[in-house]
């Protein structure tokens, strides 16, 4: 049986670098409305690992899931998709 990729990975943007070793990431997703049928924007905010604090804020970053490293990390960030503007 071949080992298959289960972990989950989302694209956002990074909006605080000030912790050693993590970022905040926002990810932001569009559903819609079940009984309006508008669209609506929901977002959420995930504690990521940046292991060489090499992702600044306004970056737009891969995360991936692992296992928990912190009360509130579970997410690892694997690449940068883009560099912000200020840097």
């Amino acid at each position: 049986m071949s080992s298959v990729n289960l972990k989950r990975t989302l694209t956002g943007t990074v909006v605080s670098d000030k912790m050693d070793k993590t970022v905040t990431v926002l990810v932001e997703r569009k559903i819609k409305h079940s009984l309006l049928g508008k669209v609506l924007r929901v977002s959420k905010k995930y504690h990521a690992h940046d292991e060489n604090n090499e992702f600044h804020q306004g970056d737009l970053v891969h995360i991936e899931e692992c296992r928990p490293l912190s009360k509130t990390k579970s997410w690892r960030v694997t690449k940068r998709v883009e560099r912000s503007q200020a840097n």
